[in-house]
């Protein structure tokens, strides 16, 4: 039985057959045959200043930070990184279709929580910021239930308001963020979470976001759940500890994980958009029409 292939496995087999010329070509309008299609200015390096490598041992998860949208919480999970506050921290969650979490596994407890040094323990919210004509948006042409608008911005999934002129980062799969207590002023890094199931938009607006994973994802989404309330782990043994966390502009050139992301505001990127609202490979019997932000997948090479 055949399926449709999933975006992050087209890439490469696209630039193969395109390479080759093969019977099997992808068909004009998929998205297979669009990235086969696209050129070198289509896409973009990832800004080792805003790029972190999550080091664990089964391997690495790459986390874009936008700072566009978080400059104050991308500062400070920076300057977090760069004391080492991580190394040595754990994956203490893992709640099915929602959320894993990194922390200090004994932040309750104050005899030996992990002392940051230069870094902020919390910080106000950055739920969302102000936006004009000249920030970058690509809008979605379809609608959406939790925003007047969506689309693209920076290469992350965004929603706006034109009438209050507020944009923000939207919760879909991958998306990272600062995880708080009830107090809207009580995140600010320390603890992070990924996004690993259905997008709970319900979020958006609530915590901050600050950032995506581009690679790496099945090395969080795969992870044993956890059986405790929200998914946390109740045994030590169960953590998966960080080996480390880089500014990937700290990391030696050699050990940097080379990597593109298509550039959002691009032609290409509009045109794959059109070509995941309506499916033209050949499995699918009734193509879709529309959209939502969060299915729309933003190509690595």
């Amino acid at each position: 039985m055949k399926f449709p292939s999933c975006a992050a496995a087209v890439v490469l087999a696209a630039l193969v057959i395109h390479s080759t010329g093969g019977a099997d070509a992808p068909k004009p309008g998929t998205m297979a045959y669009l990235l086969a299609a696209s050129k070198p200015a289509d896409w973009r390096p990832l800004d080792p200043e805003n790029t972190l490598y999550l080091d664990l041992p089964t391997g690495r998860v790459i986390i874009e930070l936008a700072p566009a949208f978080a400059p104050r919480h991308v500062a400070n999970v920076k300057a977090l990184a760069r004391e080492k506050y991580y190394d040595g921290l754990a994956i203490v969650r893992a709640q099915d279709n929602y959320v894993v979490q990194l922390a200090d596994p004994d932040a309750e407890k104050p005899e030996r929580a992990r002392k940051i040094k230069s870094a902020q323990k919390t910080l106000p919210p950055e739920f969302d910021r102000a936006f004009d004509t000249t920030f970058p948006f690509k809008r979605l042409p379809d609608g959406d239930v939790y925003a007047p608008e969506v689309g693209f911005s920076n290469g992350f999934p965004a929603a706006r308001d034109p009438k209050t002129g507020r944009i923000w980062l939207t919760h879909c799969y991958g998306m990272v963020g600062a995880g708080r207590d009830v107090a809207l002023d009580t995140g600010g890094g320390a603890e992070l979470y990924v996004v690993i199931g259905n997008a709970p938009r319900q979020l958006d607006r609530n915590v901050t976001l600050l950032g995506r994973v581009i690679k790496g994802m099945e090395l969080l989404s795969t992870l044993p759940r956890g059986t405790g309330p929200l998914g946390f782990y109740e045994k030590p043994e169960q953590h998966l500890p960080l080996k480390s966390v880089r500014v990937a502009a700290d990391v030696p050139s050699a050990d940097r994980t080379r990597i593109e992301v298509m550039k959002t505001d691009s032609r290409i990127f509009e045109q794959i958009i059109e070509s995941r609202r309506n499916r033209r490979e050949d499995w699918f019997a009734n193509p879709g029409g529309h959209i939502d932000v969060c299915n729309v997948p933003i190509p690595v090479r």
